[in-house]
């Protein structure tokens, strides 16, 4: 039986460590997953991410920078249900990631057993580039992807393309 996973990589590149997700995502999409994984840095393109979840999948992982009051670079990863999201207004030029995931019912979809990878951002202001706290735990958290496809969703790594 195949399954299906979204991997979702989620920041504006714009503003620092926001671009976290992005970057992660960057570095999974050119090393070898399971089959049945898909890796797309959405930016900010909250739209998009809902309607790729229209398509069905069996389960997704957001990376994301995650404010969380610990050091910048901290990395934690959050199981995340309907009852966690509450109501959220999509926006179709925006990424509001809690928005997307509670709206994904007013487009006649459902949430797919969802976690979420994340990092304590340093700095979101405007400027291009992580910071060295952040930029130093982009390799930890495509290491913590790998552990959630395996540990969470029974997805062992394709050791035959490393």
């Amino acid at each position: 039986m195949s399954s299906s996973v979204l991997v979702a990589g989620i920041g504006n590149l714009f503003l620092g460590d926001d671009a976290f997700g992005s970057e992660v995502a960057r570095r999974l999409a050119v090393q070898p997953l399971p089959e049945g994984v898909r890796v797309v840095d959405y930016g900010i393109r909250g739209m998009h991410l809902a309607y790729d979840l229209l398509e069905g999948y069996d389960a997704l992982v957001v990376v994301d920078a995650l404010p969380g009051g610990g050091a910048p670079g901290d990395l934690s990863v959050l199981t995340v249900g309907p009852h966690d999201l509450g109501e959220g207004e999509l926006d179709a030029h925006g990424m509001a990631p809690v928005a997307v995931l509670a709206g994904l019912g007013l487009l006649g979809g459902s949430l797919p057993p969802t976690y979420v990878v994340g990092c304590q951002p340093a700095d979101v202001e405007e400027g291009i580039g992580l910071t060295p706290a952040v930029a130093a735990a982009v390799d930890r958290a495509v290491t913590l992807v790998h552990e959630v496809l395996e540990q969470q969703l029974g997805l062992a790594h394709r050791k035959d393309l490393a």
